[in-house]
């Protein structure tokens, strides 16, 4: 029994090694974060586990109730063997994971399996197989997890149940007690055990695979919030030395090094006795970057250094932009190509997007200083850096809870930032590209006010061509959530409609909120109306802007629809076609 127990034990091995292989399959991990698998998913993990079975079927020894020795494993048993195996396990598992469902198909795959070896427990052990499987499944919980002690015990139990059968159904009974007698103890420990053993690699691993990927994403923010204070005065020397030495910091490669077109802006860490700033770019491959906009990895041989003793192994080397526009380059550097892995390139090039970014709103910051209509001006300095940092603290708590929302909502804020940039330098933009600038502010505010706000658009899109200022909707909309409905609890309604209504088109911003003071109505967007959260500054510039665009009848109408709330309109004529100018 104590050599069986051991043969066994060693078997654990291979159940780690193929817990360890499973966690890089795609339909392991929705297995284990997702409630509910599409057919081809529960098919792959069907035969996957079914699979595992027929291998713990192999992986066992055959043992003779007359000559009581355990021998190796053949594809045929005699009349007077039995198999002492590690099959329950992955039937146990595909039950825990997936539900009776998912147990049944690998128990059906793996108990025919076995039924087909022969041997007088052939129908015992696999129909006990089957049942398994539906054990298992009578555990299984939507979106909780099994604790090791209970797979323990499942596990165990199904074996138990194993035993159980071949007393019941196998003959003779003098067999099948000498068999259980012998091997049912050592399978009940060891197949107990790994099924708790498979359960816990899986899920820490997966764990610690989350757990990178949310600190690889904190990681990043915390970039973006340290480089945004410098990048926002601009690509110089001093600023890209700072951006550098965060890195430097952050990353720990072997250096960071940021180039405008022509000249090594900044380089800090080894080699910085000859990459020094204001000195020409000194890199074939860097010029490359340049001049095709694509990122590069290189070795030493491809760096290609002026320096011919030159400490720097390999680069990755991407691009920065400005509307499109290569402006400079952002190189990191390691010691050897090795040391560059797959997420360090898709780090370095959410980092030269993010970086390119900041030039867009370091650009937009000038353009706003160089500007002389003093509503665009005033409108721009509506963007709010609380909205900015209460954007990326809610994408900082969605990255472990729910990544795929969290990446989303990184799309919307770098789209709503986008929009605000080009909206300094556009004289016109369409309905469709202002509605778009809406959608990607809205999609974040929903995320921040989780199961309160609700957004109805009514969109005509004969009229999505139409021309308006830029930043003219964005700003009502902001105000209907800002000030109309942030101190409701739940039940928030933002509605925007758009259309045709006697030649003109007609756009409506509505809200159920506590609605505005009757006497305050006529003075709203015709001067600055101070309260206690603003200044009415936004909506007064939107006015005049369709005041000065289309004449007065363009300008903004505020009213209190059916007795609650505030409404929000404003027409301009069709007629009101001209030239997108950028």
């Amino acid at each position: 029994m104590l050599d069986l127990l051991i043969i066994m034990l060693e078997r654990v091995g291979t159940i780690v090694a193929v817990a360890f292989i499973l966690t890089r399959f795609r339909f392991f991990k929705q297995l284990i974060h997702q409630d509910t698998l599409t057919r081809r998913q529960s098919v792959n993990a069907i035969l996957f586990f079914g699979a595992f079975g027929v291998i713990g079927t192999y992986l066992g020894v055959a043992f003779s109730t007359q000559t009581l020795h355990f021998n190796s494993m053949s594809m045929n048993l005699s009349g007077d063997e039995a198999i002492a195996n590690s099959r329950v396990i992955g039937i146990v598992v595909a039950g825990l994971l997936g539900g009776w469902r998912l147990g049944l198909g690998a128990g059906l795959i793996a108990g025919l399996h076995r039924m087909t070896l022969g041997g007088f427990t052939a129908f015992s052990c696999g129909f006990s197989t089957i049942l398994s499987g539906i054990l298992a499944g009578f555990f299984y919980r939507k979106g909780k997890t099994v604790h090791p002690v209970m797979a323990f015990a499942i596990g165990a139990l199904a074996e138990a149940m194993q035993m159980g059968l071949i007393l019941v159904l196998s003959k003779p009974f003098t067999e099948s007690w000498a068999l259980v007698k012998t091997i049912g103890l050592p399978m009940i420990l060891a197949n107990g055990l790994g099924t708790a053993i498979f359960l816990l690699i899986v899920y820490n691993v997966l764990s610690d695979q989350d757990k990178a990927t949310a600190l690889q994403a904190q990681k990043t923010l915390r970039i973006a919030n340290q480089t945004l204070a410098h990048l926002r005065q601009g690509m110089t020397a001093a600023t890209c030395d700072a951006v550098c030495r965060i890195l430097y910091r952050e990353l720990e490669p072997s250096a960071v090094a940021m180039t405008n077109q022509s000249e090594i802006l900044a380089h800090v860490g080894v080699a910085s006795d000859h990459h020094q700033p204001h000195s020409p770019i000194q890199t074939t491959i860097t010029k490359e970057v340049l001049q095709h906009g694509r990122r590069v990895t290189a070795d030493d041989g491809a760096i290609h250094c002026i320096e011919a003793h030159c400490p720097l192994g390999a680069a990755v080397i991407a691009p920065l932009k400005q509307r499109d526009e290569v402006v400079g380059t952002l190189k990191l550097y390691y010691p050897s190509e090795k040391a560059i892995t797959d997420v360090t390139i898709e780090l370095i090039d959410g980092l030269s997007s993010l970086l390119s970014d900041q030039l867009e709103i370091a650009a937009a910051g000038r353009a706003h200083e160089l500007a002389k209509d003093a509503e665009i001006k005033a409108l721009q300095a509506q963007i709010s850096p609380h909205f900015f940092f209460n954007s990326l603290n809610v994408i900082i708590s969605l990255i472990r809870t729910d990544p795929d929302q969290a990446r989303q909502l990184l799309m919307s804020l770098s789209k709503f930032l986008r929009q605000n940039v080009e909206g300094t330098t556009a004289m016109r933009v369409t309905l469709e590209q202002e509605l778009a600038h809406v959608q990607a502010y809205l999609q974040i505010e929903q995320a921040r006010f989780v199961d309160k706000l609700t957004v109805e658009l009514d969109v005509d899109p004969s009229v999505l061509s139409q021309l308006i200022p830029p930043l003219t909707l964005q700003p009502i909309v902001e105000n209907a959530v800002k000030h109309g409905i942030a101190d409701m609890a739940s039940g928030s309604v933002v509605t925007v409609s758009i259309g045709l209504e006697e030649g003109e088109t007609v756009i409506t911003v509505r809200d159920n909120g506590k609605g505005i003071a009757e006497e305050r109505l006529p003075l709203l967007g015709e001067e600055p109306v101070e309260s206690a959260t603003g200044t009415g500054m936004g909506l007064y510039n939107v006015h005049r802007r369709l005041v000065m665009s289309f004449g007065s009848e363009a300008g903004l109408r505020f009213g209190v629809p059916e007795g609650e709330g505030t409404a929000v309109r404003f027409r301009i004529p069709q007629t009101a076609k001209e030239e997108v100018h950028v």
